[in-house]
């Protein structure tokens, strides 16, 4: 077996990093299948939503809010916002690794991007919930 000419014998990552087989981030693949999982899970749950969304158009507001606030309506809707809220900051946020390059722009632009995900998540699920829970009240 022909050993590697480039191969020195010496690695800087750390032998439980070796075993883990994590890159130089310490994220490994774990990003890569996160987006990829979010984007299955997106692809599953638009035609759901697009078809929750097309039986509301132009019905009664009050015929609006009895079809979303069916339970598989509004917990289709509530999985559909996370999983693209997930994915959303996910993407942004290999867009702010690769081209944000000051070490204090690249963390405030992290941060913006995760607490901005954050209110329109909570935001979306807060009118889900309302509708939802709206023939309780």
């Amino acid at each position: 077996m022909a050993e590697n000419r480039f191969d020195t014998g010496t690695s800087i990552r750390t032998p439980m990093a070796r075993a883990r087989g994590l890159g130089a981030s310490g994220g490994g693949t774990e990003h890569f299948w996160q987006q990829r999982i979010t984007a299955v899970a997106n692809a599953l749950l638009v035609f759901p939503f697009i078809i929750i969304l097309a039986m509301t158009v132009g019905r009664p507001y009050e015929d609006a809010v009895a079809i979303m606030s069916h339970p598989l309506a509004a917990i289709l809707s509530a999985l559909f916002v996370i999983s693209i809220a997930i994915h959303m900051r996910l993407g942004m946020q290999i867009v702010i690794e690769d081209y944000v390059h000051g070490k204090g722009a690249k963390v405030a632009a992290l941060l913006a991007n995760t607490f901005f995900v954050i209110a329109v998540a909570a935001a979306s699920l807060y009118a889900i919930l309302k509708i939802g829970l709206s023939p309780l009240l």
